[in-house]
């Protein structure tokens, strides 16, 4: 039978381990709210970014930019090239969010199996998809720790991501043939779904709305096509870097208010039922303890 005093110190120990994480849910709640908010007034900005983007490139199809087209393969006959990608995977630097980081990571590899036939480098935002992946053999091209590890994200962290994606998909020595970008989508605390988008080139924008060319809205521009591509293309990629990285806080947020909610639930029947056990045992030692008082009195 179980030690009285073990049992006793075994339910203080679970108390305390239901006090943090009743503690951790409460400030993944408070944070979740604000994040939220985030992604929500994110959301309409990117998509009409991409829409203006998209109807200004059916309406200058004459202009032809890497980050928006692509590279142009000159292959002499027979020649066959490797495409390279780049996969650039938004995990948490934090753990105690359930299956958030698990979920990313099986997509991850996902990837990598689907895509045997290219050569994939992976970058990696978050401590936890580098932990993971370093001890693999894969190509990981570089890291980003501590980008979301305060619950915050910030644009110019997000914009650094980006031009680094930018110049290697850009870059004249290894080329780049497309980017990609893994994370997850905020759907509600309970829901948060691993999302792959292409990041580079950007010409997939022509494919969104499903709005025919006669009843696309005309632009005047003031500068020539060039221009605008040159500088609204990389603000692009930045801001969907960004959004991706809300979305990510906030999915990771919402993901660890219901692992510690469900911890401390938990913890609460584990509780119940060391208790029931202690009980018993004190139960049981003291009707020994009568028995033995009895058995000594009959003796006398």
């Amino acid at each position: 039978m179980p030690n009285l005093q073990d049992l006793r110190r075994r339910v203080r120990a679970v108390k305390n381990m239901r006090q943090i994480t009743k503690a951790m849910k409460m400030v993944a709640a408070a944070r979740l709210r604000r994040a939220q908010e985030r992604v929500t007034a994110a959301r309409p900005y990117t998509q009409k970014m991409m829409q203006i983007l998209g109807d200004a490139a059916r309406r200058a199809p004459e202009y032809k930019d890497p980050l928006l087209t692509g590279h142009q393969q000159n292959l002499g006959e027979g020649e066959n090239r490797r495409e390279h990608v780049i996969l650039a995977l938004v995990t948490a630097d934090k753990g105690l969010c359930g299956g958030f980081n698990t979920n990313l990571i099986k997509a991850a590899q996902e990837f990598l199996k689907t895509n045997t036939g290219s050569d994939v480098e992976l970058v990696l935002i978050g401590r936890k998809g580098y932990d993971f992946f370093r001890r693999r053999p894969v190509k990981i091209r570089r890291e980003h720790v501590g980008i979301t590890g305060t619950g915050r994200v910030n644009a110019s962290d997000a914009a650094m991501i980006a031009r680094g994606l930018i110049e290697d998909f850009k870059s004249e020595g290894n080329r780049i043939d497309r980017v990609y970008l893994l994370y997850n989508e905020f759907k509600s605390a309970l829901s948060q779904r691993p999302v792959v988008e292409q990041l580079l080139p950007v010409g997939h924008i022509e494919e969104t709305g499903n709005a025919q060319p006669e009843t696309l809205v005309d632009y005047i521009y003031e500068q020539p096509a060039s221009e605008i591509f040159s500088e609204l293309l990389p603000k692009l990629v930045e801001n969907q870097v960004y959004h991706a990285l809300l979305e990510s806080v906030a999915s990771e947020l919402g993901s660890r208010m219901t692992a510690m909610d469900s911890a401390s639930k938990n913890a609460g029947e584990v509780i119940d039922k060391l208790t029931l056990v202690m009980n018993r045992v004190r139960q049981a030692k003291i009707t020994r303890e009568i028995i033995e008082v009895v058995s000594g009195a009959e003796a006398l």
